[in-house]
C-alpha cells in the first residue's frame, strides 16, 4: 500500500504534472519547459503551437479532473543521462533535451524520470503516490515568461494554478485572492488618478499625478519632519557623479549589473546613482572631525536609478527610478548601540503611525556565515560588535523572536530587514537598518578620538520607508485605497443637491480650506445619488451633502465612508471633528 504524502508542495508539484499530462491530451504538439510548486500554488511553462487564452483555461481543468478521477499512480524511474536525451530527442521536445544536455555538460550521469499515465517528465520529484491524493486545485491565469529566465530566450506561455488538500481551504483562498485584485495598487492607482507609466517615458519610471504627488509628499514630509526631530540634518546630492566615484566606492566592482550606462560629459564618464552613500561620504571627508561631533545623523529623500529587467517590473514595487527616505548614521564604537536602538525605535514608530501594527512586524538579522569568512570584508571584532547590537536591539524592543539568517549578510555589513504585515497578512520587507564596513575604510573616514588619535568611525544605513514608491504601493494594497483622513488627498467633498445649494457649498468649501480641511465641491450636473457613488469610489473619507434644510439651518449633512447614514451637524462642529481625526492621525 502507499503511503500518502501531504506535504503541500509536494501536492503542488504534482498539481503541475497533472496540468502537463492534460496539455498533452488536449495539445499534443506543445512542447514543455518546467513546471515547479511556489508559493501556494504551481505554474508550469508551456510552448505551445497555438496561444493559450484564459479561455483554454476551464478545458484544461476539466481535463485534469477526469485525470485525477483516473487514480494515475506517479511512477519513478532513473535512467542514464544518454537515455533520457534519447527519449526526449524521440518525444521531440527540445526544451527538455537542452536541460539534459546541460546536466550532461555538468556532470551528470543519471537523470530520473516521471510518468503519468502517458505524460512523461523530467524531474527529480518528490511526488504523490497517485493523482487521487493531488487534493482541490484551481487555475488561475495566463502569463509569458521568457525560458529559463533569460529575456534573450523565447518567450514561452507560464499557467499559474493553486492547489489545496480541502475545498474549504481552497475556496478561501481564492476569496483572498480576489480581494487582493481588489487592492491591487495598479487598479487602484488607476481608479483613485494618483499615478501612471508611459511607454514613451519608459517602463518602470513613476508619473505621479496630483493626487498621488500630493500622498507621496504627506507621506514623505511626515518621515522628514520626523527624523528632525529625532535629531537628523538634512543633506541633498546629485542625480549623477563621475564614473571615478563609483569606483572609488566598489559599486563598479560589485553593483555594475544594477546601475545605468555610463554616459559622457566633457570627456568623462558619469552615471545615474543607485545609492546616496557615497555623497554622503564626501560631505564627511570635506572637513576634519572629533569625538565630540559624533555621532552625526544625515537623511535625504533622495531619487535614485537602478536597472530591473523589465519582466521584473511590478507597479510601484518593483521600478526603476525611486525616491529613499535614505539616512546615514557615522559615530564611535561606544555610540553603535544606542544609535542602532534608537533606529530601530524609530523604525518602529513610523511604521505604526502610518497604519501598521507592532505585532505583526517580522524581524530578520542577517549575520554572516562564521565557516566562510573570506567572503566578507571588516574584522571579527567589527562583525562580533554589529551583530551583537543588532541583536540587543531587536530583543530590547520586544522582538526576540526574530528571524536569523546565517550568511544572509551583504559581504560589507550585518544588517536588521523588518517585514510588515498587511491587511491581508502578506508580509512586505520594507525597511533595512544596516551597518557598514566597507565606505568608511575605502574612504578613509577617520575621527579624532579623545586621546587625539585618528580611529575609523562606524557607519549605519538606514532606510526606514525603503523607497517611497515601493512603500506606497504597499500602503494603498494595505488600506485598499481608503487612506486614513490625516493622508486622503482629498479629505472632503461638498455636494450641493442642485446648482442653486452652489453659493453655500462654496462658502463652505472656503471655511474648510481656512481650517486646512482638503476639500472639493462637486459641481457636476449629476443625482445626488451618483455624486455620492463617485465619492465613494474615490474612497473620500467626508461627504457634505447639501440641501435646502442645510442651507436654511445653516448646516451640513455628514455622511462618513464606507456609511449610509447621514448626521445633521454645524460646520464648526465638522470642523472640529475632521480636525481632531487629522491631528490624531486617524
Amino acid at each position: 500500500m502507499s503511503q500518502k504524502n501531504t506535504n503541500p508542495e509536494t501536492k503542488r508539484h504534482s498539481c503541475a504534472h497533472l496540468m502537463a499530462a492534460a496539455i498533452q491530451l488536449l495539445y499534443p504538439k506543445t512542447q514543455f519547459g518546467i513546471g515547479p510548486s511556489i508559493e501556494n500554488g504551481f505554474y508550469y511553462d508551456f510552448d505551445p503551437v497555438n496561444e493559450f487564452s484564459e479561455k483554454d483555461l476551464f478545458k484544461i481543468e476539466q481535463a485534469m479532473r477526469k485525470l485525477q478521477k483516473q487514480k494515475l499512480a506517479f511512477e519513478q524511474k532513473e535512467i542514464s543521462s544518454p537515455e533520457a536525451l534519447e527519449v526526449f530527442t524521440k518525444l521531440k521536445q527540445p526544451l527538455k533535451v537542452e536541460l539534459i544536455r546541460d546536466l550532461i555538460k555538468k556532470g551528470r550521469k543519471k537523470v530520473t524520470l516521471y510518468h503519468l499515465g502517458g505524460f512523461v517528465d523530467l524531474c527529480s520529484g518528490p511526488h504523490v503516490a497517485d493523482t487521487s491524493q493531488i487534493g482541490h486545485f484551481k487555475l488561475l491565469s495566463i502569463a509569458g515568461a521568457y525560458w529559463r529566465g533569460n529575456e534573450k530566450n523565447k518567450m514561452l506561455t507560464r499557467i499559474y494554478g493553486t492547489c489545496f488538500p480541502t475545498k474549504a481551504a481552497l475556496e478561501e483562498y481564492l476569496i483572498h485572492q480576489e480581494e487582493a485584485k481588489r487592492r491591487d495598487h495598479r487598479l487602484l492607482g488607476q481608479e483613485l488618478d494618483l499615478f501612471m507609466f508611459d511607454e514613451e517615458v519608459g517602463p518602470g519610471l513613476v508619473i505621479w499625478k496630483p493626487k498621488g504627488a500630493l500622498l507621496r509628499h504627506l507621506i514623505m514630509d511626515f518621515a522628514f519632519i520626523t527624523y528632525l526631530e529625532r535629531g537628523y540634518q538634512p543633506v541633498a546630492s546629485p542625480h549623477i557623479a563621475r564614473e571615478k566615484l563609483w569606483s572609488h566606492s566598489g559599486h563598479l566592482k560589485f553593483y555594475a549589473e544594477g546601475m545605468y550606462a555610463p554616459f559622457g560629459i566633457e570627456g568623462k564618464n558619469y552615471r545615474l546613482k543607485p545609492m546616496n552613500c557615497p555623497f554622503h561620504v564626501k560631505i564627511y571627508n570635506s572637513q576634519s572631525r572629533s569625538y565630540r561631533d559624533l555621532p552625526l545623523r544625515w537623511t535625504e529623500m533622495g531619487t535614485v536609478y537602478r536597472f530591473e529587467k523589465s519582466g521584473t517590473l511590478h507597479g510601484l514595487t518593483r521600478v526603476r527610478g525611486f525616491t529613499q527616505d535614505d539616512a546615514h548614521i557615522i559615530c564611535t564604537g561606544e555610540q553603535l548601540a544606542d544609535e542602532i536602538l534608537e533606529a530601530l525605535d524609530l523604525t518602529v514608530f513610523i511604521l505604526t503611525s502610518l497604519g501598521f501594527e507592532k505585532n505583526k512586524m517580522e524581524m530578520n538579522l542577517s549575520i554572516r556565515d562564521p565557516k566562510d569568512k573570506k567572503k566578507y570584508i571588516g574584522t571579527d571584532r567589527e562583525w562580533e560588535t554589529a551583530e551583537k547590537y543588532l541583536k540587543q536591539a531587536l530583543i530590547t524592543k520586544g522582538f526576540s523572536n526574530f528571524v536569523l539568517d546565517v550568511g544572509g549578510a551583504v559581504f560589507y555589513a550585518p544588517k536588521i530587514d523588518v517585514k510588515v504585515t498587511d491587511a491581508l497578512n502578506r508580509k512586505w520587507q520594507l525597511s533595512t537598518i544596516q551597518v557598514d564596513f566597507n565606505l568608511p575604510g575605502r574612504f578613509e573616514m577617520t575621527y579624532i578620538d579623545s586621546k587625539g588619535k585618528k580611529q575609523t568611525p562606524f557607519m549605519i544605513h538606514r532606510a526606514l520607508l525603503g523607497s517611497l514608491e515601493r512603500f506606497i504601493g504597499v500602503f494603498i494594497e494595505h488600506f485598499g485605497g481608503a487612506f486614513p483622513v490625516w493622508l486622503a488627498p482629498v479629505q472632503t467633498v461638498i455636494i450641493p443637491i442642485t446648482d442653486k445649494h452652489l453659493n453655500y457649498a462654496q462658502k463652505i468649501a472656503t471655511q474648510l480650506k481656512n481650517a486646512r480641511i482638503r476639500t472639493e465641491v462637486d459641481e457636476r450636473s449629476q443625482t445626488t445619488s451618483a455624486k455620492i457613488r463617485t465619492a465613494e469610489i474615490a474612497k473620500i473619507p467626508f461627504m457634505l451633502i447639501i440641501g435646502d434644510k442645510e442651507k436654511n439651518e445653516k448646516k451640513v449633512n455628514l455622511r462618513l465612508r464606507g456609511q449610509k447614514k447621514q448626521q445633521l451637524i454645524s460646520v464648526e462642529e465638522f470642523i472640529r471633528l475632521a480636525q481632531s481625526a487629522i491631528d490624531k492621525k486617524k
